[in-house]
């Protein structure tokens, strides 16, 4: 990442409304995925209805995330509800991985061990090329939310989206991307099993929108449970971080550095400093202001910044080994 490539974002509205239209328009795709799978009788497309739903029931808890982890810090909760957020995102990378990865593999499994009758699937096709519109449009919002955000960090689309800690964005934009690759997957079941009679093509389909679900809901539960356990800032964050603190007058050596990523748009920075033996206590006073401005200004996602005035010589300087003449080095004192 670049010097300040660490998304500091423009707020949670952005992100909120990401996920209402992906939360709408997948409540609509379900139910018509659900009549077309009973009608047509395609598990691929049952599949996909499962898959539609899990990714409902993932936007109300995103939206939950969204509105928890935007609480102002309290007398109880000092540092604010950020890390909130990444406890429900982590909750709705299980309902992907239950609701819909599990259901679209058995019941692939189930088509391929006891057959499936087809029936008509013009209705299905249909479905499938509305939905494929909606879950575009879908798509096409959470883009571009993450590169804006991306263009505002200064870093590439793909590396933002590795690294971003807003997972509402990113949990939208990977769903999306996969129900988009599961359409196509259940229209090829669908067509496969049109052109030869057979339900294995339907059945092969579903295993892998279920296998592709598993993939998004490793991901994504991987990266909030990253943030949970505690993420730094990046690397080249953390350097320019020291360097500021370093460029400080009285700062003399920055012993130990901590940076901590609590939300989206919130970190915090803290450092054990050396000030120099002739710096006045009004001088520490007048750093420490200084060090938390222009940190805030180059990275306005920091909202803390803590430093703690250590000796460089007690911290760094250790225990001095037992004098050569003493009784412990095994040899007597006299000649």
């Amino acid at each position: 990442m670049a010097v300040n490539d660490h998304p500091s974002g423009t707020g949670g509205g952005e992100s909120t409304t990401t996920v209402i239209v992906a939360a709408v328009a997948n409540l609509g795709i379900a139910l018509a995925k659900a009549v077309a799978g009973v009608i047509s009788g395609s598990s691929a497309m049952l599949s996909e209805a499962a898959h539609s739903v899990a990714d409902t029931v993932t936007e109300v808890l995103l939206l939950t995330s969204l509105k928890r982890g935007a609480r102002p810090a309290d007398e109880d909760h000092p540092l604010g509800h950020g890390p909130e957020r990444y406890i429900w995102a982590l909750l709705a990378a299980v309902a992907t991985f239950v609701g819909g990865a599990v259901f679209s593999i058995y019941d692939g499994v189930h088509t391929l061990a006891r057959g499936e009758e087809l029936g008509d699937p013009l209705l299905s096709y249909l479905v499938l090329a509305v939905a494929f519109l909606l879950e575009g449009y879908s798509l096409r919002t959470g883009v571009k939310q993450a590169r804006g955000e991306a263009a505002r960090a200064r870093v590439p689309f793909g590396r933002y989206l590795r690294r971003t800690p807003d997972t509402a964005v990113k949990a939208v934009v990977m769903e999306d991307s996969a129900a988009l690759v599961g359409l196509v997957l259940a229209a090829g079941g669908l067509l496969g099993g049109q052109l030869t009679g057979s339900g294995v093509w339907d059945g092969a389909a579903s295993l892998c929108i279920g296998a592709l679900l598993l993939h998004v809901a490793w991901v994504l539960g991987r990266s909030n449970a990253e943030f949970l356990i505690g993420r730094a800032l990046p690397r080249p964050a953390r350097e320019r971080i020291r360097a500021e603190l370093l460029a400080i007058e009285p700062i003399d050596a920055v012993l130990e550095l901590t940076t901590l990523v609590q939300g989206p748009r919130e970190a915090l920075v803290a450092a054990k400093v050396d000030f120099r033996d002739i710096a006045t206590a009004a001088q520490v006073e007048r750093a420490s202001e200084q060090a938390e401005r222009r940190l805030r200004e180059l990275f306005p996602m920091v909202r803390r910044v803590y430093l703690d005035p250590t000796p460089g010589g007690t911290a760094a300087t250790p225990d001095p080994p037992p004098p050569a003449d003493t009784p412990s080095s095994g040899r007597s004192s006299g000649g």
